[in-house]
């Protein structure tokens, strides 16, 4: 498992580790005896994973009520007060890199890159002049433009290592983690509470009978229907988005 630390910047190190956990804990739930199917897994299957022990669980209130003061016995300049810290590491802003951007917009990087992917495999741009494509669209979905190509087109390795058409499994993957999430709370009772004492066996017990066993011989949106009742939609995601920052930012 690779993960990524920046100086001064711990708790997104912890959420990287979070994210990359996701990922782990999906192929470790897996029944051995179906590994063979495994290129038929979904990437944004796998990817709704990673983004929900990342954000649901890890920028949530319930899993920072326990962990916060374990944090501050370990690190002791973390003295700001919890609810400020919780507002921290929530803030919504517009920002030049993917990895670092918070849950509301980090879907707009996604659309800077299937956009120019849909325009370079359709013949309507070209390599040498992506910079500068990228760094429009970053202008038009977030306001904001890099001054070096390695805070903007460069900074992915997707593209480099031949990843084309990935970058929407993100964008998917967090509207599945936001319905698989949803339904989690439903059927697993008390589990924000059972998260806010530090216990997250209950959510990857259920995300192994629920996801991790099935994942690789269902399709997507079969077994979302299976977990969810629901076909695969973005309402989850709108709906956890909208009370998440009406209640951080008192909209």
């Amino acid at each position: 498992m690779i993960s990524r630390f920046k100086p001064g910047q711990f708790v997104g190190a912890l959420l990287g580790c979070a994210h990359e956990c996701g990922h782990s804990s999906f192929n470790r739930g897996m029944d051995a005896m179906f590994a063979w199917a495994k290129p038929s897994i979904s990437y944004a299957l796998h990817e709704s994973q990673s983004r929900l022990w990342e954000n649901m669980v890890g920028r949530s209130r319930p899993f920072w009520n326990f962990f916060y003061p374990e944090l501050q016995k370990v690190f002791h300049d973390f003295t700001v007060s919890f609810d400020d810290f919780y507002r921290a590491i929530n803030t919504v802003k517009r920002s030049l890199i993917r990895v670092d951007a918070d849950e509301v917009t980090y879907n707009l990087h996604i659309m800077v890159r299937f956009e120019l992917e849909l325009a370079l495999l359709g013949g309507e741009l070209l390599v040498k002049d992506l910079p500068e494509a990228w760094n429009e669209k970053m202008l038009e979905y977030l306001g904001v433009a890099p001054e070096k190509d390695a805070d903007g087109v460069l900074q992915d390795v997707h593209w480099s290592g031949g990843a084309l058409a990935y970058f929407p499994t993100y964008a998917l993957g967090n509207f599945y983690a936001a319905q698989i999430f949803a339904a989690a709370k439903d059927q697993i009772a008390d589990l924000e509470e059972e998260i806010s004492v530090g216990n997250l066996c209950p959510l990857l017990d259920w995300l192994r009978e629920k996801v991790h066993n099935h994942g690789f011989l269902k399709d997507t949106p079969d077994l979302i229907l299976k977990i969810t009742g629901e076909e695969p939609s973005a309402k989850a995601w709108l709906d956890y988005i909208r009370q998440k920052y009406s209640e951080i930012y008192k909209l």
